[in-house]
């Protein structure tokens, strides 16, 4: 069981060349096992990046997702009390962003490896990640 970060979700979905080889094995081996775990919060962070003109879809943002949620392997995980107080509780040291707060407590709620290439979640020591 795996969940993506935000930027492995836009570059999966796009195929875009910055996913690395390993995190592509996984997230096959993952669509395979019915077991691909978003955040809700990429939803919202998905959002927030188009509106800041910092990413484009190529079709509207709400059917580009609606389009996310039927596929029978990917499960978003709503921010639950659990997760988002975990989020606020996580040990130190760990920045203060707090959809990278909130995607970490899920993947750690969830026992799942959490696929980033953001390299400050990598040097996280109390969660799994993969790049």
């Amino acid at each position: 069981m795996i969940v993506l970060d935000t930027h492995v979700l836009v570059w999966w979905v796009g195929k875009f060349p910055e996913l690395s080889q390993k995190a592509k094995r996984h997230i096959n081996e993952a669509q395979k096992k019915k077991k691909i775990l978003i955040s809700s919060i990429s939803v919202w962070e998905i959002y927030l990046l188009i509106k800041r003109g910092r990413l484009k879809l190529t079709m509207d943002t709400a059917i580009w997702i609606k389009h996310l949620e039927k596929l029978p392997f990917v499960h978003f995980i709503p921010v639950d009390n659990d997760i988002a107080s975990r989020s606020v509780t996580l040990p130190d040291p760990l920045h203060e962003d707090p959809a990278d707060r909130i995607i970490i407590a899920t993947a750690l709620s969830e026992g799942a490896v959490l696929i980033t290439k953001d390299k400050r979640i990598q040097q996280y020591p109390h969660v799994q990640t993969l790049w």
